[in-house]
């Protein structure tokens, strides 16, 4: 992919509605370091937005506090690259605000594009999905907290990656290296 490229892909971590260990519907907390890592390899490799999305107003006053220090505060001049990364940070109330806030941007609503950690029905490889990316299509790659996107997130995507498979059974990674494998994957430069 050229880096010249102008991409359409932007991200979103969502607490509401994921699952837990029990396939139980809940909202999740908000995470400090899920803000960093996402937003700076997000920043990385040219994601254009990275929404975090949760309905509760505690959760959207931790991340204005988070981000404020490293926008505003000591952390801005004491790490200016972490205030870069930082700055494409926003907080949405719900995917649908999301979507709509994207479609009004870009004139087009973003195909949405789920993760999981279990095999989905319509999935598109990562090498289909990159296609797309370099085509110009608007792509909104939604990741899950907890145990992943509830049943009602997965019903609204129009494309569903495949899992990251290591060589091992165990497949439970954290949502900052999922985000980061996958934007590897999808954005990364091929040598």
């Amino acid at each position: 992919m050229s880096s010249n490229l102008q991409i359409r892909v932007d991200i979103a971590l969502i607490h509401y509605p994921v699952i837990n260990k029990l396939g139980e519907t809940i909202g999740s907390a908000v995470t400090n370091l899920d803000i960093h890592d996402i937003a700076r390899a997000a920043t990385t490799y040219g994601v254009d937005n990275y929404f975090i999305v949760t309905p509760y107003a505690d959760q959207h006053s931790l991340v204005e506090e988070i981000t404020a220090h490293w926008q505003k505060g000591y952390g801005a001049t004491y790490n200016p690259s972490r205030k870069r990364a930082l700055d494409m940070v926003s907080l949405s109330s719900s995917i649908e605000d999301t979507i709509k806030q994207l479609t009004e941007t870009r004139g087009q609503r973003p195909q949405l594009v789920t993760t999981s950690a279990m095999q989905q029905a319509r999935s598109l490889g990562f090498n289909d999905c990159r296609k797309l990316i370099e085509e110009g299509q608007p792509l909104l790659l939604l990741f899950g907290t907890a145990h992943g996107l509830a049943p009602e997130i997965m019903a609204m995507a129009d494309i569903n990656l495949p899992p990251i498979k290591g060589r091992t059974e165990y497949n439970h990674l954290s949502v900052r290296s999922a985000v980061s494998i996958i934007l590897d994957r999808l954005l990364g430069v091929r040598e």
